[in-house]
């Protein structure tokens, strides 16, 4: 059997027992009842961790900082004066400049790739100043406050725009106006004084008017202009006359330009964010230096890039195992070490084999005993639940409490014996003599494969809890669903009953209103009939009549007769 086949057969030893990912979930739900109560303390993070292809991203993102920073300590002044008087920073602010940042002066001092402390000090000269350095503001006619630009400030912009015609009467006017821009720190932050000055006077935002309507607009963007009356009351179209049509016109161009510039930003914002990652990577590579420490570094991104590449294709896996798990672990390190025989160790393959050994036993072990932890000892995971639910760590970002996770965790194996994993790790390979040389500025290969691996080993029980606990509380966020839904059909159903009940008695009600109606009807008309039929018979009164006509008749005789 040749040394590669030894080295297969001794690392691809399987795990002592089976451990079903899906079984561990339930148990954990079960004993994490009362920890779990309260399920948004993942809910904010619910992008970068909802599936395993953004978590993987901000895992591999975290682990390689954190493990540049570890670095950086022993790289002391000689690193410093290579990184322009700059310790080590990694982070996203550092090096890419976002706009609120640049409005509010922090300012992106890392990046080597654009000066944007030169930029924002170029923007801060435009504005006036009090006597202690606070910029001036003024409220337009709208209400609006702004700052307030100095004299000549608008020159740049205006020295090589387009005239109008004096024949005519017009001038060409910014839609967008120079002010406007120079007040804007997106602009300012994403776009070099050159592309702000051309886009001003570009046909995109140029627009021929009638010098006296120019002169009336000044600053003001179009629709501020049109649509606010001055003092006594009157606004531009019935001041100037201005016809329905070229109303439209001014309107339809001022949205065109708006349109124009925040592409123009937008794409200024995307050169920034380039420039940033490129800043970022040549700082990483700078505390890797030359030769022999850059080769190191970049085995061990690659490294990174591939473990937790196993990682995301692991949790997409319908069915999880511990003895999966290890085994896309032990595939990244066996490929490591054959990268790093190839690059860097001149060793024969029987060496190549006990260094693959001396790495991959510790990090299978350190993985195993966190197995015992999640199945047997829930301390450090309801101590991980408390650090998230925590306030005091509410604004911190999730790709490093995803790390403080995995730390809690691995703390909690003190309790069993087992020492930092970067510690470990390094102990083992010192007495291999080509893992003891020391390398300038980062020290012995033994070292940083240590360091590297406790980070990354951290950043993969990390991701796994967090994964685990987002499962639990999607799970409960479903059941609290289905539950609401249930408990508000009811309501609905206990609603209509209601209502069903009210209107049986309504028309009880009605009914026996009606059915009392009909019957005093009825007596009344008996009644009426009665005192009829009792008229039609009463014979003394029939006579009584008779004899008043003949009366009447007799005394009609006597007259005709006188």
């Amino acid at each position: 059997m040749n040394e590669n086949n030894k080295m297969n057969a001794m690392l691809d030893k399987s795990t002592d027992e089976f451990i079903d990912f899906d079984k561990l979930e339930a148990q954990l739900e079960d004993e994490l009842e009362d920890q779990m109560s309260d399920l948004q303390f993942l809910e904010s993070e619910r992008e970068q961790i909802g599936n395993p292809d953004s978590l993987g991203k901000t895992i591999k993102n975290v682990v390689w900082e954190q493990f540049l920073n570890q670095v950086a300590v022993t790289a002391g002044e000689d690193f410093i004066k290579e990184n322009n008087g700059l310790t080590l920073d990694l982070s996203a602010d550092a090096h890419i400049q976002t706009t609120e940042n640049f409005k509010n002066g922090k300012i992106a001092t890392h990046n080597t790739e654009i000066n944007y402390q030169q930029r924002y000090n170029e923007w801060q000269d435009n504005f006036a100043k009090d006597e202690n350095g606070n910029i001036v503001t003024h409220k337009t006619r709208s209400g609006k406050e702004e700052p307030t630009l100095i004299k000549g400030a608008r020159k740049p912009f205006d020295e090589s725009r387009p005239k109008g015609s004096a024949r005519n009467h017009t001038d060409m006017d910014h839609t967008i106006s120079a002010a406007e821009i120079i007040r804007d720190p997106e602009a300012n932050a994403h776009l070099t004084k050159k592309e702000q000055i051309d886009f001003a006077n570009s046909e995109k935002n140029l627009f021929e008017m009638d010098s006296s309507l120019n002169r009336s607009k000044s600053d003001k963007s179009t629709t501020d202009w049109l649509d606010t009356p001055n003092a006594n009351g009157q606004k531009p179209k019935e001041i100037f006359d201005i016809s329905d049509e070229d109303d439209k016109k001014m309107r339809q161009k001022d949205e065109e330009a708006r349109e124009a510039y925040e592409q123009e930003k937008a794409e200024g914002e995307r050169r920034s964010i380039e420039a940033g990652n490129k800043s970022r990577k040549k700082e990483a590579f700078r505390i890797g230096g030359k030769a022999l420490r850059a080769v190191v570094m970049q085995l061990l991104a690659e490294l990174v890039k591939e473990i937790i590449g196993k990682l995301v294709s692991w949790l997409k896996e319908k069915k999880k195992s511990l003895d999966s798990f290890i085994e896309n672990i032990k595939i990244a390190i066996k490929s490591f070490v054959s990268k790093l025989k190839t690059h860097m160790v001149n060793a024969a393959n029987t060496l190549v084999t006990t260094i693959a050994t001396a790495i991959i036993g510790p990090v299978v072990e350190i993985i195993k005993k966190v197995w015992m932890i999640l199945k047997q000892g829930w301390k450090s995971l309801k101590e991980a639940i408390a650090f998230f639910k925590n306030p005091k760590n509410q604004n911190m970002p999730i790709s490093l409490k995803i790390l403080e996770v995995g730390r809690i965790i691995m703390a909690g194996l003190s309790a069993i014996g087992a020492l930092a994993l970067g510690e470990v790790i390094e102990n083992v390979l010192l007495p291999i003599p080509v893992l003891a040389v020391e390398i300038p500025l980062i020290g012995s290969l033994a070292s940083i494969i240590g360091i590297f691996l406790g980070t990354v080993v951290a950043g993969l029980i990390g991701a796994i809890v967090i994964n685990l606990l987002d499962r639990i509380t999607a799970k409960k966020r479903r059941e609290l669903s289905i539950e609401n839904q249930v408990d508000k059909g009811n309501e609905i159903l206990k609603t209509q009953k209601e209502l069903h009940n009210v209107a049986v008695i309504n028309t009880e009600k009605t009914k026996k209103q009606v059915v009392e109606t009909i019957s005093k009807r009825h007596v009344e008309a008996g009644k009426i009939i009665k005192e009829s039929v009792s008229e039609i018979f009463d014979e003394s009164k029939d006579r009584e009549k008779r004899k008043v006509d003949f009366d009447e008749i007799d005394a009609a005789l006597d007259g005709l007769l006188d």
